[in-house]
């Protein structure tokens, strides 16, 4: 008979609590984040924090996660590894996903902002955040 560990694929509620404060902070410093969606890489909406509610964080979650899939197959063709982040950019507005990279609990973040966003500013401080997110599930996932 062996032993098997299970590991929870959802982060612990602590997590889900500091995500939502790191989340609400990104959306306060820079202008023009619309939606924040924190999801699994597996498409399942862990969080989101919305100025309007035309986005439905589970669907943005879901199809953020096949996006993700495809995107790490193209990279794959082209001997690129780690995919960070992507942005979408349309008429009205970007899209940008980006990896939180944990290895306890690997998840995305899903942004959407309005067109005028500085992308700098926000890349710059989407990094700081998604790091952030990856410490803070360390930390928590570490044996007491």
């Amino acid at each position: 008979m062996s032993i098997q560990v299970k590991t929870k694929r959802v982060p612990p509620e602590a997590f889900i609590r500091q995500a939502e404060a790191s989340i609400q902070q990104l959306m306060g410093n820079v202008a023009g984040i619309q939606n924040v969606i924190l999801a699994s890489t597996d498409g399942f909406e862990l969080c989101s924090v919305q100025r309007n509610d035309q986005v439905q964080g589970s669907k943005l979650a879901a199809v953020s996660s096949s996006i993700l899939a495809l995107v790490q197959a193209f990279l794959g063709e082209i001997q690129f590894t780690g995919c960070q982040s992507m942005t979408l950019e349309a008429e009205n507005g970007k899209a940008i996903i980006a990896a939180v990279n944990s290895t306890n609990h690997p998840m995305l973040l899903v942004i959407t902002t309005s067109k005028s966003v500085l992308l700098g500013h926000l890349l710059h401080a989407l990094k700081a955040c998604t790091q952030e997110l990856a410490l803070y599930d360390q930390q928590l996932s570490q044996p007491q």
